[in-house]
């Protein structure tokens, strides 16, 4: 399989807006097999200048970025699909008129109000699991004509299948964007209500889903509010910050629920192995799976993982400093992003850092606000794209440094469709190849500066780029999938 032919993206949400709209019909969780329809997970919407202009201003992305018909457009060839059932605290959060927090709910997710209604609702988050799974399910496999051709998605249960889909697509004439499963945060297993969860039925939960048809490959423990197993670090900001309260079990390490579920998790016996993405989880529960991974024996060689993440440029928890301030200065420095030691103990694991495409994760406010404005579409997306160069070159120095291979370790986690702020210009999956094009440049600059120490480390431009946007990702999953 020619995996430089393709792109991977690692994690995205591909069925949140579809399935959010599929709540204003008659036939709530339908995924709709006409592209005209807004509850189709095939329905095409790219930005509108409007769209555009709003998001610019607000942070706001209102519009559709990873469904089918944009991924497929994009090239992408392999995609890590998110579940998540949205948490009602995002949804009802300090305001206290109805109408208002309906209003403002809807306005930054564009999910519809029916389903924010659903949402603020929730009094079972496990079976809106099922029912997101089931809507993946109903279109799988399905062909879908457009001008360009035949397309169609396949849910995977491992890289053997890929691999043979994709020997096949051109003997076909449909191309198959290849679809893994993965979960956004174990509220999922009914926990993170008021109430303490009930221990029994969370590990019922669990072993439910890890034997499903299709069990997600990795799940996140932590999200955006305290779900009873472990704490997060903060993740709004903006308006979204201003409206909902996260204050709550933030920074805490594990509970005894969690070592129990991170237990289960990871035990072979009981249905299919799920591996631990450590996006949202505090920096103390962070570095507490760290330690159980290096002292428990069943755990040696589990890589450590990360769904769609950034850096922050600074050394560690115990010191944060810029070891490395031309690159450091650049980054966001918040905790939810990583230190430069862990990205040294994921490296030395096997691990991935999916690199997520979120301005607000990916650069400082400073940089943000100091980045060359535009006119001309390439100029932008020549700026914009810049942003996360400064993280690949950041992750490089930090590596070469320490003696380690930097180019085997980091890969795309987009987040599109997670109610994110997209790179300016790389609105949409339809914009990867023309990100992969600006990064090659990025990186052919920055070798002319003969700035790496170790040869090992000195590759082609072309060839890193590849290994970020395709390689990477199918060498992880052919490893562990």
């Amino acid at each position: 399989m020619n995996t430089a032919n393709f792109y991977v993206d690692l994690h995205c949400h591909p069925a949140l807006k579809p399935y959010g709209k599929s709540f204003n019909s008659k036939t709530a969780g339908k995924n709709a097999s006409r592209r005209s329809s807004k509850n189709s997970i095939w329905h095409y919407d790219p930005p509108s200048v409007f769209d555009k202009v709003l998001n610019y201003l607000t942070g706001l992305t209102k519009f559709s970025q990873s469904n089918f018909t944009a991924l497929a457009y994009g090239g992408v060839g392999v995609v890590c699909v998110s579940l998540y059932p949205m948490e009602k605290w995002f949804v009802r959060n300090k305001m206290n008129n109805e109408f208002l927090l309906d209003l403002a709910a809807n306005f930054a997710t564009g999910l519809g109000k029916k389903r924010i209604d659903h949402i603020q609702g929730f009094t079972d988050y496990f079976k809106d699991l099922q029912a997101e799974y089931a809507f993946y399910k109903q279109l799988d496999g399905k062909v879908v004509t457009l001008k360009e051709g035949k397309f169609r998605y396949r849910l995977v249960n491992s890289y053997t299948e890929i691999d043979i889909i994709k020997a096949q697509e051109e003997e076909q004439g449909i191309y198959t964007v290849c679809v893994i499963l993965s979960i956004e945060g174990l509220h999922v297993l009914n926990t993170g209500f008021k109430e303490d969860p009930d221990e029994q039925e969370v590990l019922r939960n669990l072993e439910q889903l890890k034997n499903w048809e299709h069990p997600p490959l990795f799940v996140t423990m932590a999200h955006h509010f305290w779900n009873h197993i472990c704490g997060h670090e903060e993740s709004f900001s903006g308006l979204i910050k201003k409206q909902a309260h996260q204050r709550f079990g933030m920074g805490l390490g594990f509970t005894a629920l969690g070592k129990k579920v991170l237990d289960l998790l990871l035990d072979t016996s009981k249905g299919r192995q799920i591996l631990i993405d450590v996006k949202h989880m505090s920096v103390k529960a962070r570095y507490e799976y760290y330690l159980e991974l290096k002292t428990h024996a069943a755990y040696t060689g589990l890589p450590i993982l990360i769904s769609h993440g950034a850096v922050n440029g600074l050394k560690s928890p115990e010191e944060p400093v810029m070891v490395y301030p031309e690159t450091a200065q650049k980054l966001q420095s918040k905790s939810i992003n990583f230190y430069d030691e862990e990205l040294i103990i994921l490296a030395k694991s096997g691990g991935i850092i999916r690199l997520q495409l979120d301005e607000r994760r990916v650069a400082s406010e400073q940089t943000l606000k100091t980045t060359r404005h535009a006119t001309r579409r390439h100029k932008i997306m020549h700026y914009r794209s810049e942003l996360l160069w400064n993280q690949i070159q950041h992750i490089l120095e930090v590596l070469d440094a320490e003696g380690l291979f930097a180019w085997d370790c980091m890969a795309i986690g987009s987040d599109f469709d997670g109610i994110i702020d997209p790179l300016n210009a790389f609105w949409t999956a339809e914009e990867l190849p023309y990100l992969s094009d600006f990064l090659e440049r990025h990186a052919y600059n920055y070798l002319q500066q003969d700035r790496i120490h170790k040869e090992f480390n000195k590759i082609p431009a072309g060839e890193m780029i590849d290994r970020i946007m395709s390689l990477n990702a199918m060498a992880f999953l052919q490893k562990h999938f």
